[in-house]
């Protein structure tokens, strides 16, 4: 079976995955890149595939065209931080500083976006690991490892040993929207689910967590068109 599907005229590709455990044909849309994967169960076939692809095309098509286009982050433009748009500004010195709504950052303008990507991930772990600690505190629980990722799919992880991931693009959201995630992940080290007793233990811990959980569902696709 090929690896990619083209549909449509002007064609859209979609990337065809297998998935053993899948139950049903499932597309998803990538909020980063706009890319197109088609999931398979182990008892497809290609004419079945194609044919599913074929009756969503109207739906691709749609949400492809409601995805916004690529932020280029270059000096004088504004990038958000803590749901805040900052002005992007030449900086002196060796490091990044946020002064009054603006971010100087030093350097060429070729070495602005690894130093502004650089900076928000230190701000990531500043933010996200004592959040964590506390939530986790919080549940009679202890965290594993911190790692940071430019995930596309979620903005945080927990595994069964303890060890949390999270997206370091959410220093972008709002301070209380990055708390949410991590009090979010700390709940599932009491509950591995989405269970009503999880939602319960994470209404407990964060009260307004419908208010931020939304606030990423309405904006979180934003964080991930800049280009960082």
């Amino acid at each position: 079976m090929s690896d990619t599907l083209s549909i449509g005229d002007p064609p859209i590709t979609v990337h065809l995955r297998k998935n053993a455990r899948a139950k049903r044909y499932s597309l998803r849309i990538s909020n980063k890149d706009g890319k197109i994967s088609l999931t398979l169960p182990r008892w497809s076939n290609l004419n079945e595939a194609m044919a599913f692809a074929r009756d969503q095309e109207g739906w691709m098509r749609k949400h492809l065209a409601k995805q916004l286009q690529p932020i280029e982050v270059r000096f004088g433009e504004t990038i958000l931080l803590d749901g805040i748009a900052h002005e992007i500004a030449h900086g002196q010195g060796r490091s990044v500083v946020v002064v009054d709504g603006v971010i100087y950052v030093p350097g060429r303008d070729e070495q602005l976006v690894p130093k502004l990507r650089a900076y928000f991930k230190t701000l990531a772990r500043e933010r996200l690991v004592p959040a964590s600690e506390y939530y986790a505190g919080l549940l009679g629980k202890s965290i594993g490892r911190v790692t940071l990722r430019d995930t596309r799919s979620r903005w945080g992880s927990c595994t069964s040993d303890g060890h949390l991931m999270y997206s370091w693009r959410l220093v972008m959201a709002p301070r209380a929207v990055q708390d949410y995630v991590a009090a979010h992940e700390a709940c599932h080290l009491v509950e591995m689910n989405h269970s009503d007793a999880y939602w319960s233990l994470v209404a407990q811990v964060s009260p307004n967590y419908k208010v931020d959980r939304n606030w990423l569902k309405v904006n979180g696709t934003l964080l991930h068109q800049y280009q960082l």
